[in-house]
């Protein structure tokens, strides 16, 4: 009997240990991509291993260290500071929605649910943004637009609910204010779902292109999906409108998209890890709660 345990238990690992490989095989793919030239990949295809090494994908992405620097600490500065505030006002405001005893609850539940159906659409937005608060060329552009959402305000509520009133009562009685009874009893015992939230946060901020094309002008301010998106379309211009063939042929393209996937998403591999026990237990328990 404890033989035929040990045999479960290694055939177990075993296949997870195969999943993973195959789960991995695609990131070894990219990489090596990235790394083998343009002519080897015409000649040979894509391979888990470089057939020809080179680093003109690279290179031609970070030609312009400090473009790509100044990129970088837009992309950080943003993500940070987005994910932060934007966890905590979605939390403030998860909270209330999910107290029996307040008497506006159904109201902001409402408007919250209505925001994830419709919304005010591009030209009313852009007008705000830049007419109204004035936030063209500014940093603040690329926060706030994002900067909440309701399927995560949802997803909160959901966690704090399950919170034992008794325990918030108990707290009002010992004269606790609400700032107090969410930050010192709701913030930690809904730790889970607001990691899970901030690690929502963290993806959106980073892969956001989309602001940073409408409301910033200038290159200080771009960000490192959009620095990344315009490298790839002026190769694509290039290589379509281009004038001689040899200086065309030059330009680096599938190795290029490879290089520019190890760039933007790099960063991410390496963060996830260290927030994934928190994303599988938040999604598992929020799904159930749902």
């Amino acid at each position: 009997m404890k033989h035929s345990n040990i045999f479960v238990k290694g055939s177990v690992h075993l296949v997870l240990i195969i999943l993973s490989l195959l789960c991995l095989l695609p990131f070894i793919m990219i990489l090596s991509v990235s790394l083998t030239s343009e002519a080897g990949i015409q000649a040979n295809g894509y391979g888990l291993i470089p057939s020809e090494w080179s680093l003109e994908a690279y290179r031609y992405i970070f030609r312009n260290p400090t473009e790509v620097i100044s990129a970088y600490t837009t992309t950080i500065f943003v993500t940070v500071v987005g994910t932060i505030s934007g966890t905590l006002i979605m939390a403030m405001m998860a909270y209330p929605m999910s107290r029996r005893d307040f008497q506006l609850k159904n109201a902001l539940s409402f408007f919250v649910y209505f925001t994830m159906l419709f919304s005010g659409g591009l030209v009313p937005v852009y007008i705000l943004v830049t007419r109204y608060l004035n936030l063209k060329d500014n940093v603040l552009a690329l926060i706030l637009p994002i900067l909440i959402g309701g399927w995560n305000v949802m997803l909160l509520r959901m966690f704090i609910s399950s919170i034992p009133m008794s325990l918030i009562e108990a707290a009002n009685l010992e004269g606790a204010s609400e700032f107090r009874i969410f930050f010192s009893i709701v913030f930690p015992l809904a730790k889970v779902g607001i990691v899970t939230v901030a690690l929502f946060q963290v993806l959106g901020f980073w892969n956001d292109w989309y602001q940073a094309m409408l409301y910033i002008d200038h290159g200080n301010m771009t960000t490192l999906q959009y620095m990344l998106y315009r490298v790839m379309n002026k190769v694509n211009l290039a290589k379509e409108y281009g004038g001689m063939m040899a200086e065309q042929e030059k330009l680096p393209n599938e190795n290029l998209r490879m290089a520019l996937c190890v760039v933007a998403a790099g960063p991410m591999l390496c963060v996830f890890p260290f927030f994934q026990k928190y994303f599988s237990k938040g999604i598992v328990v929020g799904g159930v709660k749902g």
